[in-house]
């Protein structure tokens, strides 16, 4: 296969950081990861000097200094020591956000003794939130495994109804942090007359047709999924990831997901294990018989859970590992979740928003979509005309999570 760059083909541009005055990356580490912090503590029981120090940590953030990494005994500190050195005796505001958010979640780690032998070792500091996210979208899983159930019972898979199912499942993909069944069309009885339109006025740039194309043609390939969050999201992607092996369309489903808790509810392996639980205790068999699948899948090697320090990581995507690179090279698809995951693609990075999205992401060999909502002022890909019209209609376009874009890469 064609060997590509290993970096984007353009020159990089400044990354974003906090003391940029009254943008979001402001107001996230001045405010928003303080929230976070001591939402910690309202939310879990740990001792009172971990609570204190979870509290030093939030009220440093705005203006403080950041704190040294000690040796928890995480399997990621060689690296993060490493990380460090350029940013030694530096304001949290004032180093590349997407370090400091991730800094900030694999520190707070070290605060709670994650990595420690004792009885806060293993502790996930968001389990309640993200167990939160699936009871309270009881209805909407309800409705989603439904209409997967009903896909996959008919026999004969034609490729419109693969691809009516592949576009309806992108979308749920994409907008499934919106834990609600807006989705569907009014509740009609016939819960298949998804509601496209209304859906693709909001998506800016809109590859999901593109997509489906090259997956119905892919003749049962391998697809991989860098995940993004827990919760209904990750029910959307698993239900994705069970129609593409129950129709035929993939033959192999790989889910790339985050080592340790970061971003509050990204996912975990043992995350998909507590969803798929949740799903089986479930009384509503067309709820039961998806995770019943799901088990038989990975039984059967047909949908593989595999983690890497990567992806919890400060690095920019053109900085993955040779090994993991070569592992995601065997792919048909990557399916790319998320708007962090977004911003580590693009190195999170000052680029003009009309930017050729192929001329950033060209470091991997396969194709890729990008299922994003919008959650952060960094964007690449735009038509001018979309630019203008959006900039318009929405002057909170760029982070209040209402627009969102399937991308699809290849540079094959």
């Amino acid at each position: 296969m064609e060997q590509k760059s290993n970096t984007p083909r353009l020159p990089l541009p400044q990354p974003l950081v906090g003391a940029e005055a009254g943008t979001f990356t402001e107001f996230t580490v001045t405010q928003r990861m303080p929230n976070i912090a001591r939402r910690v503590i309202a939310e879990n029981k740990f001792p009172a000097n971990i609570n204190a120090s979870l509290e030093k940590l939030a009220s440093e953030l705005p203006s403080g200094y950041l704190p040294t990494l000690v040796d928890d005994t995480g399997s990621d500190f060689a690296d993060w020591s490493k990380y460090l050195e350029s940013y030694k005796e530096q304001r949290w505001i004032d180093i590349p956000w997407f370090f400091t958010e991730t800094y900030f979640y694999r520190y707070l780690l070290q605060i709670t003794n994650y990595f420690r032998a004792g009885e806060s070792q293993g502790v996930d500091p968001f389990e309640l939130q993200k167990r939160q996210g699936l009871e309270t979208s009881l209805d909407s899983i309800v409705a989603l495994c439904t209409q997967v159930n009903g896909w996959l019972n008919v026999s004969e898979q034609e490729n419109q109804l693969r691809q009516t199912a592949l576009i309806t499942l992108l979308y749920f993909g994409l907008w499934g942090n919106r834990v609600d069944l807006s989705l569907w069309s009014a509740f009609e009885t016939d819960r298949s007359r998804f509601d496209i339109q209304n859906q693709q006025s909001h998506i800016l740039v809109d590859d999901g047709l593109k997509v489906t194309e090259l997956l119905v043609n892919s003749n049962s390939g391998r697809v991989d999924f860098v995940v993004d969050n827990a919760g209904f999201e990750l029910v959307c992607d698993l239900c994705l990831v069970d129609y593409l092996l129950g129709s035929g369309v993939a033959s192999v489903v790989r889910l790339h997901l985050k080592s340790h808790p970061t971003f509050v509810s990204d996912a975990m392996i043992k995350d998909v294990h507590q969803t798929t639980e949740f799903l089986l205790a479930s009384s509503n068999p067309e709820v039961t018989s998806f995770p019943q699948r799901l088990q038989q899948y990975i039984a059967s090697d047909q949908l593989v859970l595999c983690d890497d320090y990567f992806w919890t990581s400060p690095l920019a995507f053109w900085e993955i590992p040779e090994s993991l690179k070569n592992e995601l090279s065997h792919s048909n698809l990557i399916v790319i979740k998320g708007d962090a995951n977004y911003r580590r693609l693009l190195g999170d990075r000052h680029w003009d928003f009309t930017t050729k999205i192929s001329d950033i992401v060209c470091y991997l060999p396969v194709p890729m979509v990008i299922l994003r909502t919008l959650k952060s002022e960094v964007v690449a890909g735009i038509q001018p005309e979309v630019l203008e019209e959006v900039e318009k209609s929405d002057s909170a376009w760029l982070t209040n999570g209402q627009w969102g874009v399937v991308q699809l890469v290849d540079n094959n």
